[in-house]
């Protein structure tokens, strides 16, 4: 089995992410499906994921092998199987192996693809960017653009309706140029948001390749010109002293010894969290707006409870903005936006590589086998949750979180790789919630929508709603 090498080029083929894979005899001993020939179970796992892997479950238990995408994997399901992948007591498992054939090409060095010791070391220099002071000025940046722009959406949202969808995507890549960049909303922002666009796409690309006219070449291409932005505004930022934007702070962060980040290790930092951060707040918002118009009562709860906190709308008609400090008194609107996670979990499962042999469920597993869990099976266990397909925040009442298993609820994943922008997407979604339901009543048009299950949830209509102003 290879060991963990350096980070390769990447244009290059990193052979340590294959070098060791097990046979399909060391692997005979454990059930599954290696599907049609060559292409396995891919189709069908891109047809319905989530349906397939309760059928799997159903027939072969919770340790089980399927071959899709040129390879086999362990899927490993369950809380247990969450903590073991995730907290990773014995350092089993490497983030980097197995996320790394899926995003190297387009976010090499992003925080979710180190092990160890170096994820640890600049996971720690990264996290000056979310300590208060920081957080303080991003949420002034958070109000204000959302402000402006969920006042546009009522125009047309309160005509014959608006995609949510495509608008909170647009909306949260501004608001990522703003607070993560901190450059103004316009045609620079608008380039850097394109190549995001393009990288994002290029991710999930069936051609592996950037041949030309490919999306993998697009998003190669956004790669090239994001790198280039990030590496002179590194040097600008570390010249005249940052700023109080995300990049700045990254920018000029400090390793344990006072030495800086190296530049190409900033840049690759802050095109891995733009591209983290935007689209899995864009899949959370919508999931939860979405849960919101099916059940007004729950839309007239979170309405009072923010208007109790910023006194909603003022003498002059506008809507007031929720600060800083009060954050944490939004309870219900935090408890909702967790069970809109719980309901569509925005990384609805996580890969990893097995560095050596180990032992669960009864099985043998081997150094080198490709292993993932299941999140959104597990957040839709019976196991752990009573009736799993309705929706009720009150699961997270602090006496229900205690009595659940601590693995049972992983949307934001666990151990040393939790995601280390887990308040900001708090922080962003309470105050869109503070700027938007004072405004308006939210209605589903055209009922419920289909939705994409992977690689990261969204309603295949975009989110048919109505913005009815109060």
């Amino acid at each position: 089995m290879a060991t963990l090498a350096s980070h390769q080029p990447a244009d290059l083929a990193p052979t340590h992410w294959t070098e060791g894979n097990p046979s399909d005899d060391e692997l005979a001993h454990i059930p599954g499906e290696a599907g049609w020939p060559i292409i396995g179970n891919t189709f069908r796992m891109l047809a319905d994921p989530h349906g397939m892997a309760k059928s799997m479950v159903e027939k072969y238990g919770r340790v089980y092998k399927n071959k899709a995408f040129g390879g086999w994997n362990i899927a490993l399901i369950g809380a247990d199987a969450n903590e073991l992948v995730l907290f990773d007591r014995d350092k089993l498992f490497s983030s980097e192996q197995g996320w790394g054939p899926i995003l190297d090409k387009l976010f090499p060095r992003g925080l979710m693809l180190m092990d160890f010791d170096h994820h640890r070391a600049d996971r720690r220099a990264l996290s000056i960017a979310f300590k208060p002071g920081p957080m303080r000025h991003y949420s002034g940046a958070l109000n204000r653009g959302i402000a402006k722009r969920v006042t546009e959406w009522g125009a047309n949202g309160s005509r014959g309706g608006m995609r949510f969808y495509p608008a909170i995507k647009e909306l949260t890549l501004d608001l990522a140029a703003d607070s993560f960049i901190g450059i103004p909303w316009g045609a620079e922002a608008d380039r850097i948001n394109r190549a995001f666009i393009d990288m994002v796409q290029a991710s999930v690309a069936p051609v592996r390749r950037p041949l030309p006219f490919t999306q993998m070449k697009k998003g190669v291409d956004g790669r090239a010109f994001l790198v280039d932005y990030f590496t002179k505004e590194t040097h600008r930022r570390r010249a005249e002293g940052g700023g109080q934007d995300m990049f700045s702070q990254f920018a000029t962060a400090e390793y344990e010894d006072g030495s800086l980040m190296p530049v190409d290790e900033v840049v690759d930092h802050m095109n891995f969290l733009m591209m983290a951060a935007h689209d899995t707040i864009t899949s959370s918002a919508t999931s939860l707006l979405w849960l919101l118009a099916k059940h007004p009562e729950w839309q007239d709860k979170l309405r009072a409870e923010v208007e109790s906190v910023t006194g909603g709308v003022d003498a002059d008609g506008r809507v007031r903005d929720l600060a800083y400090e009060d954050l944490g008194k939004l309870e219900l609107t935090e408890m909702a936006f967790k069970e809109a996670l719980r309901f569509i979990p925005p990384v609805p499962s996580m890969p990893r590589r097995a560095l050596r042999d180990f032992e669960y469920g009864g099985y043998r597993i081997p150094a080198g086998t490709p292993v993932g869990i299941n999140i959104h099976w597990t957040h839709h266990s019976e196991d752990y949750w009573d009736e799993p397909e309705k929706f009720d925040p009150m699961r997270f009442t602090p006496e229900k979180v205690k009595a659940r298993h601590k693995y049972a609820w992983v949307p934001f994943g666990g151990g040393a790789h939790m995601c280390l922008g887990l308040h900001f997407a708090y922080m962003q979604v309470k105050i869109l919630m503070a700027q938007l339901l004072p405004r308006y009543r939210v209605e589903l048009v055209g009922g419920d929508p289909e939705w994409q299950a992977w690689p990261i949830p969204k309603p295949k209509d975009g989110l048919k709603i109505a913005l009815r102003a109060l």
